[in-house]
């Protein structure tokens, strides 16, 4: 969650918001965002994530990673799949 909390302080100074702004306008506490921004909150929704991003202009999405292929995929030949 630290590029998440990184991303978010970025955002926020981009809108020219306080974080007592961005809390007031999300119904949280100061303390919770700079929690977040600073990854020291132990856990958060995602429904909070998605709502300070949306309110930044942002919207949440998931993007699937690349897995590694396995050796026997890179043994038989298929390197650029």
């Amino acid at each position: 969650m630290g590029e998440l909390g990184i991303l978010i302080k970025s955002l926020r100074k981009a809108a020219g918001l306080s974080q007592s702004q961005l809390a007031q306008r999300h119904g949280m506490s100061r303390a919770t965002i700079s929690g977040i921004e600073n990854n020291t909150v132990p856990e958060i929704g995602i429904r909070k994530v998605a709502a300070i991003l949306e309110g930044l202009g942002y919207e949440l999405t998931a993007i699937p990673m690349r897995r590694r292929k396995t050796l026997d995929e890179l043994k038989s030949g298929n390197v650029h799949d």
